[in-house]
């Protein structure tokens, strides 16, 4: 038990996606996030759709892939100062349910965003580079990878 904590975890990043209700929270913002953005007079449905996928596709890289460390104390010594967030998630096992959820919910956008733009190329080549740069990072092959040595300290 860690004692002056309010939590039981060694780092309460590991589980937070698999807090009740999490998902459902991811899903509602997504959708809110859309729904803005259709407010607005001066955007059509494409450019609605394509903002809405490159949007979600930053905000998912910066937090899960570039943001390292706990912001809580925790008593492992520093181990995780140099874990991106989507690495502590689950303690590094790969194939979890929540990082399903994490890697497929870009893909569902995807498609969606697709289907609505009606494959126009220039949103169409937009959408596939926004979902590669979110999605390759993803991969158990890049784990605890630093490409060019970004993000490496």
């Amino acid at each position: 038990m860690n004692v002056g904590v309010a939590h039981s975890e060694v780092n309460p990043n590991t589980r937070v996606m698999s807090s009740r209700g999490i998902w459902l929270a991811y899903v509602i913002s997504v959708a809110a996030l859309h729904v803005i953005l259709l407010s607005i007079p001066f955007f059509s449905i494409p450019v609605v759709w394509t903002l809405t996928n490159v949007i979600h596709n930053l905000v998912m890289y910066l937090l899960l892939h570039t943001v390292k460390g706990t912001p809580f104390e925790t008593p492992d010594q520093g181990k995780d100062r140099l874990l991106t967030h989507w690495e502590q998630i689950d303690y590094g096992m790969q194939c979890t349910s929540s990082r399903k959820f994490l890697s497929i919910s870009p893909v569902v956008l995807y498609l969606l965003t697709s289907f609505y733009i009606k494959y126009d190329p220039a949103h169409f080549m937009i959408n596939t580079a926004s979902l590669l740069s979110v999605l390759l990072p993803k991969l158990p092959q890049f784990h605890g990878v630093r490409v060019f040595g970004i993000n490496k300290y």
